[in-house]
């Protein structure tokens, strides 16, 4: 009984015993030093990092837009035998594959006159034949250019191949020019009209400022020195200014972002809310990992002869895909942000006192006496007074 009722009263003291903070006060400049260094990082984390770099006394609002883009230039090329042509916006700027693109034709395979008809398949490893055996009807080969009909075929004077239905005569595309074919695109311009809304705050802002007009734009060109607010950006640039060389670039294409940022501070006292433009090129580049490099894709103008028959001209067109990528967040002055955040920063004050007395307890010499003094456990010793008191009533 003894050991039960000793365990169920250290169970009730553990329980309900009650700790009330103790004032201990050191004389040691040792032991302040280290619980005001730590207010004072405190304090900094608080007014530099929350405050200053985090701003999180402000309401935030991610940023919502719409862009469009209208491509300018012209260019005379020679495509072969002495063959001029000239090219406008309509033959060089493919329809948008995607929200926000733009597509920029700089060189191309061309395969004039196809018809639909039968001919012997390009040469390789899993088209070359002997004889008919080897080419089986109806087949199609995903990376080929048509179903086979089950002839074979002389391909060359010197290399048979299974005869395709398609439209012939296949395209042979690695007669692509070393040099692009509109290399004088890089002198295009594209004027880029984007406009934003912040509709937690009702804000809504466009690239073309309130100061530019009509014959602003009719001269203007993006430079990021010394007209960093025109809309209008010249191909060569853009590409520049992605670290890449517009020539070699245009021989088989690529992708490249146009960055713009609208992160702004809508409080009275921060500058205003102008978009940052920035380039970057997003597709593979790697020297030593750059399979399939570039960007092309084909397409076909149809038409027909004299005499009914279905022609067409297959165009394998290379270029450069710009993709404008908007982003941003606007943040303005509110009372509960500020509360909650600078609330929970100023709560790491309550690490000072716990390192001070890591401090005392395992770095001071005396470490012994302030743990003693620290903690005190409190006995209480039965009224005297009031015992004496009731005996002496009783015994009158």
């Amino acid at each position: 009984m003894s050991k039960s009722t000793g365990s169920c009263q250290g169970f009730l003291h553990y329980v309900f015993d009650y700790e009330t903070p103790k004032t201990l006060v050191i004389p040691s400049i040792r032991v302040g030093f280290v619980f005001r260094f730590i207010q004072v990082l405190v304090a900094l984390y608080v007014v530099g990092y929350v405050c200053v770099v985090q701003k999180a006394y402000q309401e935030t609002d991610s940023v919502i837009s719409t862009v469009t883009t209208k491509v300018k230039g012209f260019a005379f090329t020679n495509i072969s035998d002495m063959e001029l042509r000239f090219w406008d916006v309509a033959d060089y700027i493919i329809t948008p594959q995607g929200d926000k693109t733009f597509f920029v034709l700089t060189n191309l395979v061309m395969t004039p006159g196809q018809t639909q008809s039968r001919c012997a398949e390009l040469p390789n490893p899993s088209t070359t034949c002997a004889d008919d055996c080897d080419c089986i009807e109806g087949y199609n080969d995903p990376r080929g250019n048509g179903i086979r009909t089950g002839l074979c075929e002389n391909y060359s004077s010197t290399v048979k191949t299974c005869e395709v239905l398609s439209w012939c005569p296949l395209e042979l595309d690695t007669k692509l020019p070393k040099r692009a074919l509109l290399a004088a695109a890089e002198n295009f311009t594209v004027l880029i009209k984007n406009s934003i809304t912040y509709p937690k705050f009702n804000i809504h802002k466009k690239n073309i400022l309130p100061h530019i007009n009509s014959s602003y734009l009719n001269t203007c060109e993006f430079s990021r020195k010394t007209d960093p607010d025109c809309p209008i950006f010249r191909l060569r640039y853009i590409v520049s200014e992605a670290g890449e060389d517009f020539q070699d670039m245009a021989v088989k294409g690529g992708v490249l972002g146009i960055l713009i940022d609208w992160s702004c501070d809508l409080d009275w006292w921060a500058g205003k809310c102008h978009p940052k433009y920035t380039f970057r090129r997003l597709d593979n580049t790697h020297p030593f990992n750059n399979v399939a490099p570039g960007y092309n894709f084909r397409f076909a103008k149809y038409y027909k002869t004299p005499k009914g028959e279905e022609q067409r001209t297959l165009f394998k067109a290379y270029g450069i895909r710009f993709d404008v990528i908007v982003f941003g967040t606007a943040g303005k002055f509110g009372i509960v942000p500020t509360i909650v955040n600078v609330g929970a920063a100023l709560s790491f004050l309550s690490l000072a006192p716990m390192v001070a007395d890591w401090f005392i307890l395992t770095c001071m010499k005396k470490r012994d006496l302030y743990s003693r003094q620290k903690v005190t456990y409190l006995v209480e010793e039965p009224e005297k007074e009031s015992t004496s008191m009731s005996t002496t009533y009783g015994t009158q």
